[in-house]
């Protein structure tokens, strides 16, 4: 019980000096070495209790927030393209994917604000895998171009070479970077704000001059990058739009 709240945990004991804790989106574990009597572990709960109150309450809104950001595959669906709502149209005359970026007025309203459309050549019955994987496959083309992009932008001023750039699908990393200049990138970035990719780009283009986070390497970050703190709090919060169907 903590604040009155009943609280569910997984315990498990491990090789380690003293209790953990962990909140995440499966709920709360608690990690505790062999010796320590349950008593003890309790007094531990309730000392950290409104830490892990809190951090339940956050990990619930962000799952609130990712099924709300479930993608459902058909004419007209949504879906984050650079930080704005993309709308997918289903269009069989044409051949392969079109984008209209829409017209942008001097002052706009709820009726001209433009509105990013993307064209697919494909029949109004089709399905939502192929859908899904023709939208993907046009995500990731614009992924590499805009990443190449970003990356010469940075690459420059930050005075380092760069000798590829890789798509990623990786599940818990935005990017990398290797000591022989390979960069990789995850291409859902494309999802997000043009600020926050060109964040991830100049961190990893940084760390072809600093492979490791010392003050040096976010003194190297920031020459090109500002307000990279700003960029970084942003990522940590973001939420990726769930492209497989439920």
């Amino acid at each position: 019980m903590l604040q009155g709240q009943s609280i569910p945990y997984e315990l498990k004991r491990a090789r380690r000096r003293s209790i953990g804790f962990t909140v995440s989106e499966d709920g709360l574990r608690v990690s505790a070495p062999k010796w320590v009597p349950l008593g003890d572990i309790d007094k531990a709960l309730q000392q950290k209790g409104e830490w892990i109150l809190r951090k339940l309450v956050e990990q619930r809104e962000r799952a609130r927030r990712t099924q709300a950001a479930r993608v459902h595959w058909g004419d007209g669906c949504s879906l984050p393209y650079l930080g704005e709502p993309l709308i997918v149209v289903l269009d069989p005359s044409l051949t392969g994917a079109r984008l209209d970026e829409g017209q942008s007025d001097p002052q706009p309203t709820l009726a001209t604000v433009p509105r990013r459309m993307l064209y697919l050549g494909l029949p109004q019955d089709a399905t939502p895998d192929q859908i899904r994987d023709t939208v993907q496959a046009w995500l990731q083309r614009q992924a590499r171009q805009r990443f190449e992009q970003r990356c010469r932008h940075f690459a420059g001023p930050l005075g380092v070479t760069m000798t590829g750039l890789r798509l990623s699908s990786a599940q818990t990393r935005w990017g990398s970077a290797s000591a022989d200049g390979m960069i990789r990138l995850n291409w859902r970035l494309i999802h997000f704000s043009p600020a926050l990719i060109d964040y991830v780009v100049a961190h990893e283009l940084a760390h072809l001059k600093e492979m490791n986070h010392s003050p040096r390497f976010w003194a190297v970050v920031r020459s090109v990058f500002p307000d990279y703190e700003l960029a970084r709090d942003r990522l940590k919060q973001a939420v990726l739009p769930l492209m497989d169907e439920a």
